[in-house]
């Protein structure tokens, strides 16, 4: 791993053995951590690829949780991944998500999908 590395964080798909591989070509290492200030709500996958790599057309989908929910919080993973892989990620995650930063409660930021509608 090149030192330029970013930090990506996943609260789905992008945890996946499968979608890793399909995606960045290798396996990621990762440490627990949760975002703050978001929720989890769904959202139906309509492209045929990210099916297929996924096995679920049901995704889940991070929203802000709007003001006064500064407890609000989600877990996942957060990764390590170049820039390269990063670009991976955009091409990988379907329209109706946006890739924003956002803080961990780790006190660090990393990049995540949200809702592109927020």
């Amino acid at each position: 791993m090149t030192t330029d590395a970013v930090l990506l964080f996943s609260y789905g798909t992008l945890r996946q053995p499968e979608v890793q591989l399909a995606t960045f070509g290798r396996l990621l290492e990762g440490r627990e951590t949760a975002v703050v200030g978001y929720r989890l709500e769904w959202l139906t996958i309509t492209d045929p690829a990210v099916i297929a790599t996924s096995g679920s057309d049901r995704h889940p989908l991070l929203v802000p949780a709007g003001p006064g929910s500064l407890e609000a919080r989600v877990s996942g993973t957060v990764f390590r991944v170049t820039p390269a892989e990063l670009l991976a990620a955009d091409d990988y995650e379907v329209d109706d998500y946006t890739r924003v930063l956002v803080p961990l409660d780790t006190g660090e930021e990393a990049w995540v999908y949200v809702f592109a509608g927020t």
